[in-house]
């Protein structure tokens, strides 16, 4: 994501950052109300505010460390509340207020990309790494939550079409929190990597071309 370390691109990189972690879990919080469950509401989730929706540590530090060192970005922001009973439809209904957050990314990185396509000539390159970097990092987080692994967004889709055998295993990975993020990324990373490099380029590729 970097072409070189320094404290512009790393700061470009935190704004970016908070803005897609902070409408991604808003977004998670009004799906949930639309579909019936006010739990995250009341706790005043359904807010631009990235305070409410960050965490110093999981969600700026731990991604920050990661790109500084070469690797993905992951990251965890805290959890919207959400109680799967209040909501409509089932599985299905979680499994929609699960997608609401990633489908956040993929829509802002549209965004992105079609404000990238009109940049005229001549545009500052401190415009053009940010908005670079706006696409790159929405498709990055659209992508990696959609890996159907707990606690990810993407298990809550596989949750509902799974087999009991296969939701009991989810429901024990998902009980672990962000230590099953630390399952994915020790265990199950180095084998799925370049599949998500893949992903990502492709849909780079895509919205730029």
């Amino acid at each position: 994501m970097f072409n070189s370390l320094n404290p512009t691109m790393i700061a470009m990189f935190l704004v970016v950052l908070v803005i897609a972690i902070t409408l991604h879990e808003m977004m998670h919080a009004f799906a949930a109300k639309a579909l019936g469950d006010d739990t995250a509401s009341d706790e005043g989730r359904i807010s631009f505010n990235p305070l409410r929706h960050i965490d110093p540590l999981l969600t700026i530090a731990l991604p920050l460390v990661l790109v500084i060192i070469g690797q993905p970005p992951i990251l965890a922001a805290k959890p919207v509340p959400f109680r799967p009973d209040m909501v409509r439809f089932g599985d299905w209904g979680s499994a929609l207020v699960a997608l609401a957050g990633p489908f956040t990314n993929l829509v802002l990185a549209v965004v992105g990309a079609v404000v990238f396509q009109m940049l005229p000539n001549g545009t500052s390159s401190l415009v053009y790494n940010f908005v670079l970097m706006f696409v790159q990092l929405n498709i990055g987080l659209f992508v990696f939550n959609m890996i159907p692994f707990p606690p990810l967004d993407g298990s809550r889709v596989l949750y509902a079409v799974a087999p009991e055998g296969v939701r009991r295993v989810m429901n024990a990975i998902e009980g672990f929190g962000i230590f099953g993020l630390v399952i994915l990324v020790v265990l199950l990373f180095p084998v799925i990597s370049p599949v998500i490099n893949n992903v990502n380029n492709s849909l780079l590729t895509f919205l730029l071309n």
